[in-house]
């Protein structure tokens, strides 16, 4: 079902992201994510959060060698189990309290959490890697959309409270994309721009796969494919980019998720792009 560009623009976001975070983890770049990884599963008297890290890098690396190594468009079971496992350990501590920020009420307000919810978006990723056989282009498109807009919903609403908007001053002034936003806003109403930005093109999406037309899609995917984008470059532009510690600290790992609602984009484009095809070709 997937076109060979496709299919291999997608593996590619997932080779690039799992090996940076498997290498991130191995090093030690995730110390305190791995402390509460292994609270909220109740083995600290059986791993310590080095170990775990160690461990979790190494799967990481692991599924990331066989996606690359893969030589047929679909995943081996054994590699979509892994990258399975990889999503739902990571998104099951969402159920801890620890994920959200209590002195602002807690769930659904994010704190760790807000790196955590981007796992999500291995899983449509697997089913249109693996199953794609058991279900319809359409609902593919959809089961990638949604991750898509969940991040986009959550983390963006996220951006009309004081805490996340004084949290992204140091991205959004040092990125030469964004930075003009505090020469025209205030701190508050730049974090608010973007906000309904993130908002409106996440509602876009979801409208043109709804009423199936392939143009609002195309906007849609351009507009929420360059939130994405940007991210990436905060590693090129935040205070101290090029480093380790910024490619294999917290920013890094919080950046490079990205690449997995990249990877989504593609699977919806790809999709519309075949049932497009499809409807011209019967009119």
């Amino acid at each position: 079902m997937f076109d060979r560009y496709a299919n291999g623009a997608v593996k590619a976001c997932l080779v690039v992201s799992l090996l940076l975070l498997g290498v991130s983890f191995i090093l030690d770049g995730n110390a305190r994510g791995m402390t509460a990884l292994i609270d909220f599963y109740h083995v600290e008297s059986v791993i310590s959060a080095h170990s775990a890290g160690i461990f979790s890098g190494t799967v990481m690396v692991v599924a990331a060698l066989m996606v690359a190594l893969a030589t047929q468009p679909k995943l081996h079971p054994i590699t979509a189990g892994l990258l399975l496992l990889i999503a739902a350990v990571a998104l099951l501590t969402l159920l801890s309290p620890n994920r959200y920020i209590q002195a602002l009420g807690g769930f659904p307000v994010l704190g760790s959490g807000q790196g955590i919810i981007k796992y999500a978006a291995l899983i449509p990723l697997i089913m249109s890697l693996y199953l794609n056989k058991h279900f319809s282009k359409q609902q593919l498109a959809w089961f990638n959309y949604m991750p898509v807009a969940m991040v986009l919903y959550w983390i963006g609403g996220l951006k009309f409270f004081e805490f996340e908007a004084k949290g992204i001053v140091s991205l959004v002034s040092t990125s030469p994309f964004m930075s003009w936003l505090y020469d025209v806003f205030s701190v508050q109403q730049a974090s608010n721009v973007i906000g309904v930005f993130d908002l409106f093109f996440a509602s876009l999406l979801g409208l043109g796969l709804w009423l199936k037309r392939a143009n609002i899609v195309w906007v849609a995917i351009l507009g929420c494919g360059s939130v994405f984008v940007m991210t990436q470059t905060f590693l090129l532009s935040a205070q101290g980019a090029f480093s380790a510690q910024t490619l294999l600290g917290g920013l890094g790992q919080f950046v490079i998720k990205d690449l997995w609602f990249i990877a989504n984009l593609l699977v919806i484009a790809c999709f519309t792009k075949q049932l497009a095809n499809t409807r011209k070709n019967r009119a």
